[in-house]
């Protein structure tokens, strides 16, 4: 059962972060036990499918998500892809490590109508000791429709005591 963080206080501190793998704490976010970020309520979408190295947001963009020509804002796609590509390196940090986007990139392919529901897929193609590297797209939920790909690079950090 997906909940969002409502406060800061409510969000985990990095003890509990840290405490668990990317992998378990992203099953965590996705099964209710930690909440999602409140970003993820703004913007429409939640956590779907977590799997070792693949992540899948499910969301739904609205008319609060458009520029003001009444499309869909590349802002959304991006956050989407970000988060989809970023937590799915997530699931291969291990215990005692967090992660941070260095760098993303979005390629948008057609316009998504509002109301679609989408999937927004991240694939772990890499993680090392300090980086990872993933792939995603956004699709129509029926799979047919291609609406934008992305790639990224993160940053893996060993927290220290």
């Amino acid at each position: 059962m997906l909940r969002f963080a409502d406060s800061p206080d409510d969000l985990p501190d990095r003890d509990r972060v840290t405490s668990m793998s990317g992998l378990a704490f992203m099953q965590a976010v996705r099964d209710g036990a930690l909440p999602s970020p409140p970003l993820a309520r703004l913007l429409n979408y939640g956590v779907d499918t977590v799997e070792d190295g693949r992540v899948v947001f499910r969301g739904t963009p609205t008319f609060d998500h458009c520029n003001p020509v009444g499309t869909v804002h590349g802002g959304w796609y991006g956050t989407l892809l970000d988060s989809c590509m970023a937590c799915a390196v997530m699931t291969r940090v291990p215990q005692g490590s967090v992660y941070t986007t260095l760098e993303y990139k979005v390629n948008i392919v057609r316009a998504i109508p509002l109301g679609t529901e989408i999937l927004a897929t991240g694939w772990c193609d890499h993680s090392g000791r300090s980086t990872g590297v993933a792939h995603g797209e956004i699709r129509s939920a029926d799979g047919e429709t291609l609406f934008a790909t992305g790639s990224t690079t993160c940053l893996i950090m060993a927290v220290r005591a």
